[in-house]
């Protein structure tokens, strides 16, 4: 093990290496700090050199978790690992080409691939023991080969594969090369953030088709292929059919007759693409066709995990849509493919709804892990007369969460970030905030902005890393791109404001959501809303305390955060908290910081 054993770190190193040996699946909620990359990979490479697994798959939700594998795996490889390594990246991201086509007449790269390939993958085994993103491109232009698919390849030949969830769950992109039989293998699956697996499981195995999609589809057509436009109007007329009978959603029972319409279209479909066509918008027909095959696809997973329905989208589109409320079972399929899963992240709370949702086997285990932390490095209040509900969001609310913001401020000059539940309640919040006189004058105020480009991303972190003379405010979205996978260290960050419970935005999806629960477990507002909002808020909070170094303060700006309901799903390291009023925050807020320099 390359470092010192943290408090508890052993104990949860040895519980991932019985998980392995014992061939089951194991959840660990993990706070901040505990060291969980290192902790769930050391026991993993263990198991593989004892000849208990094969393969490591390290499977992750964003970049820069993959970033922090791949890093891990580099010390682990300090200290004597021989195994390869390489983390896949998306085919967009890789292709050479201005623009991706992958036919051999577009493409030089595709052209002559496999008379190729063996040599160049052979080549990059021989001279690479991590192999990554940049490496993988050299080698490709070197070669001239596709870059991806000599990456898919290589996954054959190497010891542990970083990559995204994608490549074992999703229907569509998986790797083939390994899961396609289902036979179980000696793998090791480690899924890290393993919270955002959910929603991520819903998407993969849900499909949606839209009525207006076969009405442009049928306009391209026209002229080239009578049975298709022919199939299209029926689609297009069962739909419309639906349409009618549709005011907001409609939750449907049986859709036999609109599946043997979309049925008939695809085999036309088939048919028109045998022969050689020339058109414009072959692109858009060829991506239509692959979601009409989509969806006949997860039409035969659904089950009483699924409910199909019809929506009146607010942009005016209709659609019809087979929603996987539950993925639990479509997910164990792909788990039984593997010996073991580890599924870890530091908001894992509460353990049976990730138990219920990520897997349908009764006997997983799970362990919290100690926090390494003191107390005394973080202080947590709770704002007791301020709320983000909708009926309490008018101009004298914002005033007073904007001034709860400003005194929490005072207390210490540093840098701080607020959390919102919306881009809306940010811009009121913040405008509120900005009128308060000479404000400019004693801090600086960033703001988070709607799909940052990469560059804005990195400016708007590096603001907390510059020296400066004022406080630093910057204002950003819960379950943003800010409020997880970010580490500001030490005086980077000393404060992080939470306003609101974080609850997902009310839709037709989440109401339905709420009633397929309710009956189910009869806790139906809780797994459509409270769960998923709690946590947005632990993971905005756990951009805080990073290091053994770091002090900071936490205010949750919510009455509702004192409900027994929300406590319940509190950490066990927010045990202590202090209830404070908006005369008050500020002089406790001063106290915590002088007890602690």
């Amino acid at each position: 093990f390359p470092f010192f054993f943290f408090l508890g770190q052993k104990e949860l190193v040895a519980d991932v290496y019985r998980t392995i040996k014992r061939e089951k699946i194991l959840f660990i909620q993990a706070p901040t700090g505990t060291g969980k990359t290192i902790s769930t990979l050391f026991p993993a490479v263990k198991a593989v050199g004892e000849g208990l697994a094969d393969k490591i798959f390290y499977l992750t939700a964003k970049t820069i978790t993959r970033t922090i594998a791949r890093e891990t795996f580099q010390i682990l490889q300090e200290y004597g690992y021989q195994g390869r390594v390489i983390t896949l990246t998306a085919k967009e991201k890789l292709c050479l080409c201005e623009e991706m086509d992958c036919n051999p007449l577009h493409c030089p790269y595709a052209k002559g691939h496999y008379d190729r390939v063996n040599e160049a993958v052979f080549d990059l085994l021989k001279k690479e023991q991590d192999i990554t993103r940049e490496r993988l491109i050299e080698q490709a232009e070197k070669f001239q080969v596709c870059p991806f698919e000599m990456s898919l390849d290589t996954t054959l030949w190497v010891d542990s594969i970083i990559c995204d969830y994608n490549y074992l769950f999703d229907p569509n992109v998986y790797l083939k090369r390994f899961f396609s039989e289902s036979v179980k293998e000696e793998f090791i699956f480690l899924v890290d953030e393993a919270h955002n697996l959910v929603e991520r499981g819903r998407e993969m195995y849900s499909a949606t088709l839209y009525k207006e999609d076969f009405l442009s589809i049928k306009k391209i057509l026209k002229g080239h292929s009578q049975t298709c436009v022919k199939e299209l109007e029926r689609c297009n007329k069962h739909l419309l059919e639906l349409k009618r009978e549709c005011r907001t959603y409609q939750i449907l029972d049986n859709i036999s007759g609109l599946l043997f319409s979309f049925l008939q279209l695809c085999v036309a479909m088939e048919e028109f693409f045998l022969k050689d066509i020339n058109l414009p918008e072959k692109k858009e027909v060829q991506e239509f066709y692959l979601e009409l095959r989509h969806f006949l696809n997860i039409y035969e997973r659904v089950d009483e995990n699924y409910v199909i329905y019809t929506e009146q989208v607010p942009n005016g589109k209709f659609k019809v849509k087979l929603y996987c409320v539950n993925p639990a079972a479509n997910l164990q399929e792909c788990l039984e493919k593997g010996r073991s899963t580890i599924f870890f992240s530091a908001t894992l709370l509460p353990i049976q709804y990730y138990k219920k949702l990520l897997s349908t086997k009764e006997d997983n285990y799970a362990v919290y892990a100690q926090t390494i932390f003191k107390q005394s490095q973080q202080f947590l209040a709770i704002g007791k007369e301020v709320s983000s509900k909708y009926s309490r969001r008018t101009e004298q609310e914002f005033q007073k969460i904007a001034d709860y913001i400003y005194e929490a401020a005072k207390a210490k000059k540093g840098n701080y970030m607020v959390f919102f539940p919306s881009y809306k309640m940010m811009e009121q919040v913040q405008k509120k905030f900005l009128e308060r006189e000479k404000i400019l004058e004693e801090m600086d105020c960033i703001c988070q902005e709607n799909a940052m480009p990469e560059q804005a991303r990195e400016q708007f972190l590096e603001a907390f890393l510059e020296k400066r003379d004022k406080t630093l405010i910057g204002f950003c979205i819960m379950g943003g791109i800010f409020s997880e996978g970010i580490d500001l260290k030490q005086e980077a960050l000393i404060g992080v404001i939470i306003v609101g419970t974080g609850l997902p935005q009310v839709s037709n999806e989440r109401e339905i959501l709420q009633q397929f629960y309710e009956k189910k477990e009869d806790s139906g507002f809780a797994y459509a809303f409270r769960y998923p909002g709690m946590n947005k808020v632990l993971q905005a909070a756990g951009r805080l305390i990073r290091t053994m170094e770091d002090k900071g303060m936490i205010l949750l700006l919510d009455e509702r955060f004192l409900q027994k309901e929300y406590q319940y799903l509190f950490p066990r390291e927010w045990n202590n908290y202090q209830i404070v009023t908006l005369s008050q925050v500020r002089s406790v807020m001063e106290t915590f910081w002088d007890n602690n320099y």
